[in-house]
């Protein structure tokens, strides 16, 4: 990928092929961040997750690398 996703609230960012059970394939931004993604968690700020979400919608528009995106906090992070 030529123009990466990059932003001060994404920890990483990488672009994931998921088939479907049809196999249709699509091409995914799967942006990590250590923000509380959870609007019942105790750390969630909503301005700060829009912004991250405005910035994937807004890099999605400009490439034709992926369709969709999806947040998702670290897997250390992960809650059982």
């Amino acid at each position: 990928m030529a123009n990466e996703f990059t932003h001060p609230l994404a920890r990483a960012a990488r672009i994931w092929r998921a088939v479907g059970d049809d196999g249709t394939e699509r091409r995914i931004l799967v942006v990590v961040t250590t923000m509380e993604l959870d609007p019942k968690g105790r750390g969630y700020k909503k301005t700060m997750v829009d912004k991250l979400s405005r910035a994937a919608k807004e890099y999605l528009a400009r490439s034709s690398d992926a369709s969709d995106y999806v947040l998702m906090n670290r897997m250390k992070d992960w809650r059982a």
